[in-house]
């Protein structure tokens, strides 16, 4: 008797489960009559795709997906149109571009002294804040540092002669600062005086010995930690701007390098245990909104004297934001090195600048370096370096290395700008697994390369710039990236320029472009690997979450220009639709 119980029970459950497993199959809604680029590797393309619960449940061939089809499923016809997963930027400060799209902003234009005056003295007339508070104006062209002097002689002298101002640099890294902000900053002769060799360049000075306003990496630490820190409404209306930024190009997952930092806190110079959260409240009242359309992947900036200790003390930040929906915490990133463009030349070369004999400033030691990555990767830490400098890559590259001969964490660690990389390194990111996250919207020529670069370094260095061919060549993973609001946060342009390497004062090395199978594979399945989230987007399989867009043309038959013009139609995170073109 009990046999036949132990049965019946055996086929009930049976039969149960397979009634949950044809309720589970059946999607809510299948996108049929597509072409689907499912940048995935064992089923490139397809023809439709199902979606059951914010997942991927199947992708294939037409009648292969409407077998899943459910009473109650919605079959969506796309008529043709191209489908891709949901676009990944591997390196963005999206709340920062935020904060900077609704602050005064001179969009990175080349203007002489006389247009920034009369901008920037509409802005503070406009301004209604308390009197004598502090005025950002972001986006500022680097070359307006040419002259400092004459940006004295303007923002010095009357009634900006008690109104500190800050013209905060386009590349983030360097800023003028006139002398009503420099003295909030402490920054005078004296401090000058104090600075040691390493630490000289990051204050510009002028031959009377005293500071011309001019600040590099730490330098603008100085002034930018006398800010008042945004508001948290400020810090939500940016973040809100930068989710439908990026939901507008198509982009569903970033990574936020930068995480902890933002204004009135340091971000190249942090002291050893500092725990503070900089933007990641933001990403928290998004997550809380309903609003953080998009995986972020945030990282807190380790200083350049950490140790295995502050690296416990920076976890306490992480572990305020752990669980918040669509937000990870997955590592670090360092400051390997500074920038590449004159005046400040703070990128580490292996050679030396041609106008000064100079090689540019690791800003930390090989054995700190080494030791930080280690500790990472002891925990089971992405680290993500900045590195410009072509010894900032090679002494990145020694110290995963090193970390790698202690263990085989399995962790994907990246090195991001890459802009001189020596040829005898590139093999060694595939050797260690380390992908290149590379701006490669930058590979043109332009302005800042021809004016602020090119004066300054060889003819072979010069051109040899984002060497993102060969380094694909000898076998590393490329993973695309913005660095927006160094460089705005349209990815179909980056990959025009990838394909083209030409700008608007010609053609950087066309040897070095990229196809564009590589470029949609770099801002998908290579980015996903590189903000850590390669187990759950970056392409269109079965279980992936369904983050996806619709492009308003074939991206894989198009030409580079048309490319370049691309528009999404409609972005979907999680199998719900979160933009819509009018």
């Amino acid at each position: 008797m009990l046999t036949v119980i132990a049965r019946c029970a055996s086929v009930l459950a049976g039969l149960l489960a397979g009634v949950a497993m044809a309720a589970q199959a059946a999607p809510e809604a299948i996108f049929v009559n597509a072409k689907v680029f499912t940048a995935d590797e064992a089923r490139p393309s397809a023809e439709a795709f199902a979606v059951q619960g914010g997942r991927i449940l199947a992708v294939g061939e037409q009648d292969e997906v409407l077998a899943y089809k459910g009473p109650r499923t919605q079959v969506v016809d796309l008529q043709g149109k191209r489908v891709l997963p949901g676009l990944i930027d591997a390196h963005t400060h999206a709340v920062i571009g935020g904060l900077a799209a609704l602050s005064p902003n001179l969009q990175d234009e080349e203007l002489d002294i006389a247009a920034v005056r009369r901008r920037v003295q509409i802005w503070h007339d406009e301004a209604r804040g308390e009197a004598g508070a502090p005025l950002v104006v972001f986006g500022v062209n680097p070359g307006t540092w040419k002259d400092p002097q004459a940006l004295a002689e303007v923002f010095d002298a009357g009634g900006w002669a008690s109104q500190p101002l800050l013209l905060m640099g386009s590349d983030l890294h360097t800023a003028w600062a006139n002398r009503a902000m420099r003295a909030k900053a402490g920054i005078d002769a004296a401090y000058a005086r104090s600075l040691t060799a390493a630490q000289r360049h990051t204050v510009g000075v002028g031959a009377d010995g005293e500071p011309d306003g001019i600040l590099v990496d730490a330098g603008v630490d100085l002034v930018t930690m006398q800010l008042p820190k945004p508001d948290e409404n400020l810090l939500l209306e940016a973040g809100k701007f930068a989710v439908r930024a990026n939901n507008r190009y198509g982009i569903t997952a970033w990574m936020d390098p930068a995480a902890n930092a933002g204004p009135g806190e340091a971000l190249f110079s942090r002291a050893p245990g500092s725990t503070g959260t900089g933007i990641l409240p933001a990403y928290r009242a998004l997550a809380e909104a309903g609003a953080l359309t998009a995986h972020v992947a945030a990282l807190l900036v380790a200083s350049p004297i950490s140790d295995a200790a502050d690296l416990e003390r920076l976890n306490t930040v992480r572990e305020q934001f752990q669980g918040t929906p669509n937000l990870t915490l997955p590592g670090i990133k360092i400051f390997a090195d500074g920038v590449l463009e004159y005046p400040a030349q703070s990128a580490a070369l292996l050679g030396q600048y041609g106008n000064s004999g100079k090689r540019g400033e690791m800003l930390l030691t090989r054995e700190g370096l080494q030791a930080l990555v280690d500790a990472a990767d002891a925990r089971g830490w992405l680290v993500h370096i900045h590195a410009l400098g072509d010894r900032a890559v090679r002494e990145s590259l020694d110290a995963f290395e090193a970390a790698r001969k202690h263990r085989d964490s399995g962790v994907r660690h990246s090195i991001t700008h890459l802009q001189l990389v020596d040829a005898g390194d590139y093999p060694r990111f595939a050797h260690l697994g380390v992908i290149a996250v590379m701006q490669l919207h930058w590979a043109e020529i332009d302005n800042y390369l021809l004016d602020l670069v090119k004066p300054y370094l060889s003819e072979t260095a010069f051109m040899g710039q984002y060497p993102a061919r060969s380094l694909q060549k000898q076998g590393a993973v490329i993973a695309g990236a913005s660095d927006w609001p160094i460089s705005t946060a349209n990815p179909w342009e980056a990959m025009h320029h990838a394909m083209t390497r030409q700008g608007p004062e010609g053609g950087l090395n066309p040897a070095e472009r990229l196809d564009k199978t590589s470029m949609l594979l770099a801002y998908t399945r290579h980015a996903a690997q590189a903000i850590g989230l390669a187990d759950k987007i970056g392409t269109l399989a079965p279980g992936k979450q369904a983050d996806f867009i619709v492009v308003d043309r074939d991206v894989l038959e198009v030409d580079a220009e048309s490319l370049k013009q691309t528009q999404v139609l409609e972005t979907y995170f999680a199998g719900a639709r979160v933009y819509a073109a009018q």
